[in-house]
């Protein structure tokens, strides 16, 4: 099987999908990627919009509609999901390859 041309997807992207399995607006991307990452992944505000412009060009993400018209708030498409099961199944691959070398 090839290997997407998408992967690996960087830690910050990576994070910022596993956010978005829940719809959430910019602050609170900011605030599980730095949960989910154990506070090991920190961003600045135009890092997070930077990445979230491409992830919508890359269709991993898209707008969905929010109650405060404020706030633009984002979820992971099928696409997304997609790319990050095969990027945590990558990861797991190279996981169980290294247990098994160093037994």
């Amino acid at each position: 099987m090839e290997r997407d041309k998408h992967l690996p997807l960087t830690e910050t992207v990576y994070y910022i999908l596993l956010a978005l399995v829940e719809p959430a607006h910019g602050y609170l991307i900011m605030q599980k990627v730095e949960e989910l990452s154990g506070g090991q992944v920190r961003m600045a505000a135009g890092t997070l919009y930077g990445a979230i412009e491409n992830l919508v060009k890359l269709k991993f993400i898209q707008p969905v509609a929010s109650e405060d018209s404020r706030r633009k708030v984002y979820a992971i498409t099928h696409k997304g999901l997609d790319i990050l099961r095969l990027d945590l199944e990558r990861m797991q691959y190279m996981i169980d390859s290294t247990i098994d070398r160093l037994k």
